[in-house]
């Protein structure tokens, strides 16, 4: 009786250890950097257009 239920303990183990998991494993999703677009005659657009009010202001 000793060995049937040794038996039946080991075979339980053992289908157990072995079976896996239900849940889906865990994948990390890629990171994607992406670099903002800059132009760079955005730069110098904002000193042009201050100029242009300066001058007009002083045309005046």
């Amino acid at each position: 009786m000793k060995k049937l239920v040794l038996a039946a303990a080991l075979t339980a183990a053992a289908s157990t250890a072995f079976a896996g998991s239900m849940a889906d494993p865990v994948i990390e999703a890629p990171v994607i950097v992406e670099e903002a677009a800059s132009s760079s005659s955005a730069g110098i657009i904002v000193p042009l257009l201050l100029i242009a009010v300066v001058a007009a202001a002083v045309a005046d």
